[in-house]
């Protein structure tokens, strides 16, 4: 499979570009890409260490999946989806993901934790899906809360440590391609 051509390539600096190289910057082709995750694999399993992160995050998702939140996007970032080989000369430790969910209807977010409380655990999620996960829950009416957040998940996620415009990626959450994803994982592990 080829490059996914919704993800835009690294530039030169081993990043995302905030906006799609030759578009105008008021041009909607801008982070958070929205991308299959077929095409996260195709375009960031090179290596075993990263295949790794990639199976831990879709286990994560079919916990989600189980526990009822199957209905949202996944904002995904770090160093994953960077260069990090090039640029610090090591393999990413994880993922970053922040999950913006609807609780499926008639169920609380005590009722979606009671099901599976380690997805709601961050060292548990971090230690064993290789997830830096984080949670926002849709379809409530809009609180001043919730758009801080929104805001300063882009706005961190939208710069580099060292300051540098970066893109990051969108995923739907709706189960629809994760066996294709976990096919394609597979198939993959078999090169390496």
């Amino acid at each position: 499979m080829s490059s996914a051509a919704t993800i835009p390539d690294w530039n030169t600096s081993g990043i995302i570009p905030p906006i799609r190289p030759g578009e105008p910057g008021h041009s909607p082709e801008r982070s958070p890409y929205r991308t299959s995750l077929v095409e996260i694999i195709d375009r960031f399993d090179s290596s075993p260490a990263r295949l790794d992160i990639l199976e831990g995050y879709l286990t994560f998702r079919e916990g989600l999946h189980h526990a009822g939140l199957a209905s949202g996007i996944q904002w995904l970032n770090g160093s994953f989806v960077e260069n990090k080989e090039a640029r610090a000369g090591v393999a990413p430790a994880d993922i970053d993901v922040v999950t913006f969910a609807y609780l499926p209807g008639g169920k609380s977010q005590a009722d979606i934790r009671s099901v599976n409380p380690n997805l709601f655990d961050h060292g548990h999620v971090k230690t064993t899906y290789r997830v830096d996960g984080y949670f926002q829950f849709l379809g409530k009416p809009s609180q001043e809360r919730f758009v801080r957040q929104t805001s300063y998940w882009n706005s961190m996620w939208s710069h580099t440590r060292h300051n540098e415009w970066k893109g990051f990626l969108e995923v739907d959450l709706s189960p629809g391609d994760d066996a294709d994803a976990r096919s394609y994982l597979d198939g993959m592990r078999l090169i390496f």
